[in-house]
């Protein structure tokens, strides 16, 4: 078989050397990972298996076994080498996946047979790229029982101060995450926007604010107790120096993320199956 495959759509992606990634708190990841390897070797295609603590960079495309939290790891590593990733879900919500376990074989069958796209995906940049998200940047006070200050400049203007127990800049791609538990809305993740939301403020009159992905997003806070805290993707963790400043923007690298064409696969459908979105309850 011929190590690139060519989509409907143009895209192509590389299968000369797949690997196949699990999480290893999964204790169903790996014998799944064995069962793909199986089945690409049946149809002629050669892989290796991994966990997500050994990543390669050598690696032409990407099988993810494990729920958000294990794809959003994968997509951070791989972004800076241009690898497209495809989900398979094993967690709890899987928003980022594109097949459950019992689909594994119709969406070999998709990649094979050039039924899917590449979406790139924008990624934030903070503390001059020490941390890449593909979801959200965090910023937290430490003091459990204490809100924070925040200045949020945008292009070096000031925009608004928020006290709150912290703030979210988040990509569309997150805004289904922490952001939209956070009262923020949902984007479409094709749209290049990011999206700033204050985490409780102890204001009626904050709100929101969605802005182009191409504005340098600046925030200070003068306090010095307690510390405040930044992480990406709820993942990577740092602890703030008192009056440093943040600053966040677009990364120079966007998530590959592969989409197959399968039945109930696009964004709206996935709103409505995972996050019940504009279903009325009914008793």
């Amino acid at each position: 078989m011929n190590s690139i495959i060519k989509s409907v759509n143009g895209d192509n992606i590389d299968i000369s050397n797949i690997g196949i990634f699990y999480n290893e708190d999964n204790h169903n990841a790996q014998n799944l990972a064995n069962t793909i390897k199986e089945t690409l070797k049946e149809k002629g295609i050669n892989s290796n298996i991994f966990s997500t603590n050994n990543f390669l960079k050598e690696v032409t495309f990407a099988l993810v076994l494990g729920g958000d939290g294990t794809i959003l790891k994968t997509a951070r590593f791989y972004a800076k080498y241009n690898v497209p990733i495809l989900g398979i879900n094993l967690g709890r919500l899987g928003f980022l996946s594109q097949a459950k376990p019992t689909q594994v074989n119709d969406a070999i069958d998709c990649i094979i047979n050039g039924r899917f796209k590449i979406e790139d995906r924008i990624m934030l940049s903070a503390l001059n790229g020490k941390m890449n998200a593909l979801n959200d940047v965090v910023i937290k006070g430490d003091g459990f029982l204490r809100t924070s200050r925040f200045y949020v400049h945008i292009n070096d203007n000031i925009v608004c101060d928020y006290l709150a127990d912290g703030i979210i800049i988040s990509t569309p791609t997150g805004s289904t995450a922490y952001t939209l538990s956070a009262g923020g809305p949902i984007i479409v993740p094709s749209l290049e926007a990011m999206v700033i939301v204050p985490i409780c403020p102890h204001t009626m009159n904050a709100r929101p604010i969605v802005i182009p992905s191409d504005e340098v997003i600046k925030i200070t806070s003068s306090q010095k107790k307690p510390l405040l805290k930044i992480s990406a993707d709820g993942q990577n963790t740092m602890d703030l120096e008192p009056n440093q400043s943040i600053v966040i923007k677009r990364s120079e690298y966007c998530a590959k993320l592969l989409l197959i064409n399968m039945q109930k696969n696009s964004f709206y459908s996935v709103l409505k199956e995972k996050l019940h979105w504009g279903l009325s309850w009914q008793g």
